[in-house]
């Protein structure tokens, strides 16, 4: 697996609560949840290519 690279995020409160109930929703980390939802608003752009791995990526 490549080495991920880390940077400092600010969120305000509401929307890291909102982040926080999703990520639980679906059984991830909030910080999982928010490279899921990159990732995915990537693809959709057509910035990225899609992943070889299926939906569940994140988990």
């Amino acid at each position: 697996m490549p080495e991920k690279k880390k940077f400092l995020l600010r969120l305000d409160a509401e929307l890291y609560a909102v982040l926080e109930r999703w990520a639980a929703d679906e059984l991830r980390s909030i910080n999982a949840q928010i490279e899921f939802l990159l990732r995915e608003a990537a693809r959709r752009s057509g910035r990225r290519k899609p992943s070889r791995q299926p939906e569940e990526e994140g988990r």
